[in-house]
């Protein structure tokens, strides 16, 4: 894994992939989103509210899948000291509260509808509203010292402790009586959605997944040219 941390390694090896998986992202999302909103049943429930889930439940696995990256990625950095590991996870940082932002959005607006209010501070919604802030404190500590070491260890660290978010969003249906619905697609005894409006997810899930690919790759580059220009800086200075 140190052949991969070394950043000109990476970008030989990202460069050529970035054009795959964004052309991926986009034919993905072009299709689940068309499959999603015009060809998918409506829900005998649900009615054409349901179609809301074809963005919202890809952008809640976004979310966390983000995040539990973004705490490997640090613990990388902390234990191993892989160069990539922090700019990963810093890369990563901005395009998760993406995520979490479209999956409070789009669940905001299925609720009003479904529920009769906005919001409700049952365990699910409250505890994505936590992953949120520890997006942006994660934001917040990379650029609070002066030196930048510091506050790449204190992000890294608090990006650990929160991965204990992670499990308690997933398990929150199952550990307490919430409002939200429990789990219908990763379930031990299969998906309980008719496969008319799984593949969709599906494909959602592929698109979304690329594309946090393709932009990670496009921030990890500026990251590494911002940390080549701050060493030679440096080099200067003590020169």
């Amino acid at each position: 894994m140190h052949r991969f941390a070394n950043p000109n390694q990476f970008l030989r090896i990202a460069n050529p992939v970035l054009p795959w998986v964004a052309w991926l992202a986009a034919l993905s999302i072009g299709t689940g989103l068309y499959l999603g909103l015009i060809q998918a049943p409506q829900d005998y429930q649900q009615g054409e509210t349901v179609r809301i889930m074809y963005v919202h439940v890809p952008a809640a696995w976004m979310a966390l899948f983000v995040y539990a990256s973004m705490a490997i990625a640090s613990a990388t950095a902390l234990i191993w000291r892989h160069p990539l590991g922090f700019l990963a996870a810093k890369a990563s940082a901005p395009i998760g509260a993406c995520f979490t932002v479209i999956c409070l959005a789009t669940g905001s607006l299925w609720g009003k509808p479904m529920w009769g209010t906005w919001w409700e501070w049952d365990a699910r919604m409250t505890s994505v509203l936590i992953l949120l802030f520890l997006y942006i404190g994660y934001m917040a500590l990379v650029d609070a010292f002066d030196e930048p070491t510091r506050g790449q260890r204190a992000a890294s660290i608090l990006a650990l402790v929160g991965a204990v978010n992670v499990p308690i969003i997933k398990f929150s249906v199952d550990w307490w009586n919430t409002l939200h619905q429990p789990a219908s697609v990763v379930r031990l005894d299969g998906p309980a959605i008719h496969p008319s409006m799984l593949w969709p997810l599906l494909i959602m899930a592929v698109g979304f997944t690329a594309f946090y690919f393709a932009v990670l790759i496009v921030r990890l580059r500026s990251e590494i040219a911002a940390a080549k220009i701050r060493n030679i800086r440096i080099g200067q200075v003590h020169g």
